[in-house]
């Protein structure tokens, strides 16, 4: 099987391609390129349609080839009968000139291997079309294939075929003789043309009223190509040997059976005995009846059955034909009226193309594209007319596809972009502005399209303008932006700028504010809005234009007025347009919301940098701040730890330089008072944050073996138990306050650390209480609630007398407002010290004392208070006063001495099991 496809199609080929030489050597080839093979037609489909085009002109043909090989099985003398037969019927063609018959270019030319003539450019015959596919190429050609006949092609077909008869009967007096479906033409436009007159017979008496028409009789012993085709021949050729004009009618009615039947006969003949068959024929024609015309349209089946009669003289004729009502179709009509346009006038014409619009939607695409396009494309060359032919080219342009209005209406579009007269031309374009937009390419927009809207925009017809500028929002959005922002923008400013029609300014300023939409933020801030203060005319129409720019930009989501514009250059443009007299009630207040919502934003936005700013400003202050007591510290933390050294390494040395410390710190709590109470929280917090992030290794107690003190060393835990030990056990007087001044003379460093005997311990139960936050509180101490009060004035035990003060969880702080008023009765009273006051300084009934409450206050008058002056009362008439000053001023100089800041040290990790009351502790003191 597929040796037999694969030899069949090299059959094809080398067929096609010795088509192909043969036409080669044809004379035609001269003047004409043969392309490819497209379409069979002629009397048995003997006639190959091939593509051509005229080599001097390019204008598109058809060319008609017979091969001779076709005819090889003959003899000689047939083979000349055939020849002479084609011929015949070809040069009759070419003598004749009518719109219903196939137009002749080039005469039949003969060669050695064919005979080929050119003719106006084909589709197909309608014997191709209805399914007759002989001598067609291989494959067959898609085109044919599908193609399918609308009713309109088919009425106005016929239509077509009647007229052409008639030309032929009334004017030329001539029988065809062979009315088929092979010998009708589908020219390229879908027109149907008569051709095939091989057996046409010419009247003898032309110039009587009764012409007379010869016929040969049958002889079935003649090749078929020079017999006429049975299927569709009158009976009286065969019976009576005689034939007139209504024998062509009767084929005209087979034909017409034929197209409503899928191009089946409505007799089949028997080649073989004609006779017997058209004897058969005549007695059913006799008995014709509606049920074997059922597939014709009802509105002709009745004319189809006139048509097939048995008698002559009951076929209706050619004219009569042309003027049944199945042919007033809208349609048919309407494609009749394009094959006769050429002999109308502009007038006719012109109302004509004004009606069209309602005709087209009632036709197939094909057929418009195929019969109406190429008839209103021609009229493009007659200016006049081109105002009603262009709304329909568009309309049907609407229908067509991208690829479809590239190929067959774009070129013929481009001269009428460039026309300018009359003016309609540019209107219609305008309209239709979205359209050529979408399916013209860039270049041809940029090129053709564009181009003729600038023209627009600088008519001198006010009307132009004020279209134009209407129009261009309604397909601003397929414009390319570079164009629009160079070319178009210019143009509309341009025109309100100078034009001196109200109507065309107020235009301009609607058209910018509809399309502000498709700009960019930066363009419309510094070309479209500086551009507004230009404008000279002060109507109230043109100012409701220029605030609604205003407003538009101002509210637009993507472009947006900065509030240095709205500060510098809209509003001081705005506010003065506002009180315009010419503004009525409306329009004023029109403006003035427009102003107070740009002067709300405005305060808005610019509050809040301010804000932002300000937020800024205090955070680096508070750094600033941070840092300066940072390198403070640091500077001055060596020298504290020297001090410290001192201190337990030589208890008198520093005890001498107690008056000079004292003074130094009240001088630093001075300079530090300028810090408001919320920037010192800020800092202690910061400072705090700082200790938790920080990393770093728990300090670890280290055993330090020092030399026992010389004699002339005094022991600074001796000296502070003696103390308290001859406080406890003698009256106080003002002598023993003057002798006491070693124990005022102690650095603040707290009274709530532990110390005891040995120096060694004394270091690490210090080391301990400051990582517990037992003593080093910035408003005061913290005292064991436990501790025997005799202990605390009582005289040293023997051995080691080791005192600790340890703070227990439930105990409030301690501060020294809280000491001053408890201690002051027992200074003024010259006594012994009552417990009961201590018990009340350290019950749960005493309120705490807050940071806040405690700021209130300015720090000179703190250390007023609890350093009194030289010779003051309390100085001289109590015993405590040195140690209370000492106990106010370690409450205070903790704050500005570096050594009790607390991010100077680590808390190690085995002080953590008390570490509940210490937190509570530190929250009150940093945050």
């Amino acid at each position: 099987m597929e040796s037999m496809l694969n030899k069949l199609k090299s059959t094809v080929t080398k067929v096609t391609a010795d088509v192909t030489s043969a036409v080669m050597g044809n004379p035609v080839t001269r003047e004409f390129d043969v392309g490819r093979h497209i379409a069979s037609g002629g009397n048995g489909l003997a006639w190959k349609i091939f593509n051509g085009t005229k080599k001097s002109t390019k204008q598109e043909v058809a060319v008609f080839v017979f091969d001779k090989k076709l005819i090889d099985k003959y003899q000689k003398f047939e083979k000349d009968q055939i020849i002479d037969s084609l011929k015949r019927g070809v040069q009759q063609l070419t003598r004749l000139r009518h719109p219903r018959l196939l137009t002749v270019q080039h005469p039949l030319e003969e060669s050695r291997d064919c005979l080929a003539f050119c003719t106006e450019p084909v589709c197909a015959s309608l014997a191709n079309v209805l399914g007759s596919w002989d001598n067609l190429p291989s494959p067959l050609p898609s085109d044919i294939k599908e193609y399918k006949l609308y009713d309109v092609e088919t009425k106005y077909g016929l239509l077509q075929v009647s007229e052409g008869l008639s030309f032929l009967h009334s004017s030329v007096k001539m029988v065809h003789g062979n009315i088929t479906p092979e010998n009708i033409i589908l020219n390229k436009s879908g027109a149907w043309k008569i051709m095939g007159f091989d057996f046409c017979i010419q009247s003898t008496n032309p110039s009587e009223q009764e012409p007379k028409f010869p016929c040969k009789e049958w002889d079935p012993n003649l090749p078929s190509l020079c017999l006429p085709n049975p299927e569709y021949l009158a009976p009286e050729y065969i019976l009576s040997v005689s034939c007139e004009t209504a024998s062509d009618m009767y084929s005209l009615g087979a034909v017409m059976y034929a197209v409503f039947n899928k191009g089946k006969p409505i007799f089949e003949v028997n080649k073989q005995d004609i006779y017997k068959s058209f004897s058969r024929q005549l007695d059913q024609l006799s008995r014709l009846s509606s049920g074997t015309l059922q597939s014709i349209p009802e509105e002709v089946r009745e004319h189809v059955k006139l048509l097939l009669n048995v008698a002559p003289a009951v076929r209706p004729d050619a004219d009569q034909m042309t003027k049944i009502p199945f042919f007033d179709d809208v349609g048919a009509m309407t494609l009749q009226y394009f094959d006769s346009l050429f002999q109308r006038d502009n007038l006719q014409k012109s109302q004509f193309f004004k009606g069209l619009p309602k005709v087209l939607p009632k036709l197939p695409k094909r057929v418009i594209i195929q019969r109406i396009l190429p008839c209103l494309t021609s009229e493009f060359v007659n200016p006049d007319m081109v105002p009603f032919v262009l709304p329909n080219v568009l309309l049907i342009a609407e229908e067509c596809t991208k690829e479809e209005y590239i190929k067959l209406i774009l070129p013929d579009l481009g001269p009428v972009f460039k026309q300018q007269e009359p003016i309609q031309i540019l209107l219609i374009f305008l309209q239709k502005m979205d359209l050529l937009l979408t399916k013209t390419p860039p270049d041809e927009i940029k090129n053709s399209v564009l181009p003729m809207v600038y023209r627009a925009l600088e008519a001198p017809s006010i009307q132009i303008q004020e279209l134009c500028l209407n129009i261009i929002p309604t397909f601003a959005n397929l414009i390319d932006y570079p164009s629009m922002k160079n070319s178009l923008i210019p143009r509309i400013k341009n025109a309100c700028l100078q034009t001196s029609s109200l109507a065309v300014r107020v235009n301009s300023l609607v058209c910018l504010g509809k399309i502000l939409e498709y700009l960019d933020k930066w363009f419309v801030l510094d070309d479209i809005l500086p551009f507004l203060q230009q404008i000279p005319s002060k109507e109230p129409a043109v100012l409701m234009g220029i605030l609604g720019i205003y407003k538009c930009t101002f509210t637009h989501k993507k472009l947006g007025i900065t509030k240095e514009q709205l500060a510098g250059k809209v509003l001081p443009h705005l506010i003065p347009l506002s009180i315009e007299n010419n503004l009525n009630l409306n329009q004023f207040n029109s403006f003035i919301c427009v102003i107070k919502d740009m002067l709300n934003r405005l305060e808005a936005e610019h509050k809040t940098k301010l804000e932002q700013l300000h937020v800024m400003q205090e955070q680096q202050k508070s750094l600033d701040i941070a840092n300066q007591m940072s390198v403070s510290e640091e500077a001055r933390s060596s020298s504290t730890g020297n001090q410290i050294d001192k201190v337990f390494n030589n208890g008198t040395d520093l005890l001498t330089s107690g008056s000079d410390s004292k003074e130094n710190e009240i001088s630093s709590i001075q300079r530090k008072a300028s810090l408001t109470l919320e920037e010192k929280q800020k800092l202690a917090k910061e400072q705090e944050q700082a200790q938790k992030l920080k990393s770093q290794q728990p300090l670890k107690p280290q055993t330090t073996t020092v030399t026992p003190p010389v004699k002339q060393t005094k022991d600074l835990t001796d000296t502070l138990i003696d103390n308290m030990s001859s406080l406890s056990s003698r009256p106080i007087n003002q002598a023993q306050v003057a002798s006491s001044n070693s124990f005022s003379s102690v650095p603040s460093m707290g009274v709530g650390m532990g110390f005891s005997s040995p120096i060694d311990n004394t270091k690490r139960n210090m080391t301990n209480g400051l990582n517990t936050n037992m003593g080093f509180q910035t408003a005061g101490f913290t005292m064991g609630a436990g501790l025997a009060t005799q202990n605390f004035f009582s005289g040293p035990s023997a051995g080691a007398t080791k005192m600790n003060i340890v703070p227990p969880a439930n105990m409030p702080n301690y501060s020294p407002m809280n000491a001053a008023s408890a201690i002051s009765p027992l200074t003024q009273q010259n006594r012994p010290p009552d417990m009961s006051a201590l018990d009340n300084l350290f019950g749960p009934q005493k309120p705490k004392v807050s940071m806040k409450q405690l700021a209130q206050q300015k720090s000179s008058q703190w250390v007023n208070q609890f350093v009194p002056p030289p010779g003051s009362p309390n100085t001289s008439n109590t015993a405590l006063g040195p140690q209370m000053n000492m106990i106010g001023q370690s409450g205070f100089g903790i704050q500005g001495n570096p050594f009790f800041s607390p991010q100077n040290f680590a808390q190690p990790a085995d002080t953590m099991t008390n570490s509940s009351s210490a937190s509570n502790d530190l929250k009150d003191l940093f945050g």
